[in-house]
């Protein structure tokens, strides 16, 4: 019922850009804060950016000033902007509809995308 599908993903050059998006049903959209997760090989997933609902920001320290998140509600979708990308940013990126109850922390919910890999190489 609930289905997030995210796209955007590719493969890039080193200092190359990407936009992910991530088109979300079956929820209340503007309900809901909306973060970006990655997995890379070998290593845990990681939370790189949240919004909430009134569409304040966070980011992980590893990618700010780099990445941007964004929502608009009346297209039920929440977007990253990537630009600067490193080989570091290599990863399947997850979207997840969550909450936040203090604004900074965000607190995901069982509710997860498919992925979509994004893949910086020379």
């Amino acid at each position: 019922q609930v289905q997030l599908v995210e796209s955007g993903g590719g493969l890039v050059q080193p200092g190359g850009s990407l936009r992910l998006s991530c088109a979300a049903s079956g929820i209340i959209f503007s309900r809901y804060a909306m973060g970006w997760y990655r997995q890379a090989p070998g290593k845990q997933r990681e939370l790189v950016a949240h919004i909430t609902g009134g569409g304040s920001t966070y980011y992980a320290d590893s990618v700010k000033g780099r990445f941007t998140i964004s929502r608009d509600n009346a297209k039920n979708t929440v977007y990253l902007q990537i630009n600067s990308l490193e080989p570091d940013d290599t990863a399947v990126y997850y979207c997840n509809a969550g909450r936040t109850y203090n604004g900074e922390t965000y607190v995901p919910l069982n509710y997860w995308g498919q992925g979509t890999q994004v893949t910086v190489s020379s």
